[in-house]
């Protein structure tokens, strides 16, 4: 388990990766093709990763416990893939702010729902004037990105 303190120092480091992710993805994939750029990312990514559990659980650790897991967490994956290629398309043809902002946005309105439902097993959270005021200027705000 990690420190609140580490988590909002990874989280920040987090959104500003995605934002020059967003820039790089852009012009990888005006260069080599959206699934071309995809497919190396992704296989990139998993590389390193792979090289990371290695190195710190001096071995594979429990990666095939996942495929005993419920299929429908095999999800994050698949949403991670969507991620990726939805940021290169998007990037190049709206613009990096206006691409982060529709995703935070995104972000944001499903991650209400996750809360206010209790959606995937968490804690149900109530949204109160503040939160949903709060919600309603971003998408607000995300949308006014698109104005150029």
């Amino acid at each position: 388990m990690h420190s609140a303190g580490f988590a909002t120092v990874i989280a920040v480091g987090a959104g500003l990766a995605g934002s020059l992710q967003v820039a790089v993805m852009g012009r990888f994939g005006e260069r080599i093709g959206s699934w071309e750029a995809l497919v190396f990312s992704l296989a990139a990514s998993a590389l390193l990763a792979l090289i990371g559990l290695l190195i710190l659980r001096r071995g594979a650790g429990r990666l095939a416990a996942a495929l005993g897991a419920p299929k429908w967490m095999w999800l994050g994956a698949v949403m991670g893939a969507f991620v990726v290629l939805s940021i290169t398309v998007a990037g190049p043809a709206i613009g990096t702010t206006a691409t982060v902002s529709l995703l935070i946005a995104g972000q944001l309105v499903a991650a209400t729902a996750i809360d206010r439902f209790g959606w995937i097993g968490f804690e149900r959270i109530p949204i109160g004037w503040a939160r949903g005021l709060g919600l309603a200027l971003l998408v607000a705000g995300a949308a006014l990105t698109l104005r150029k």
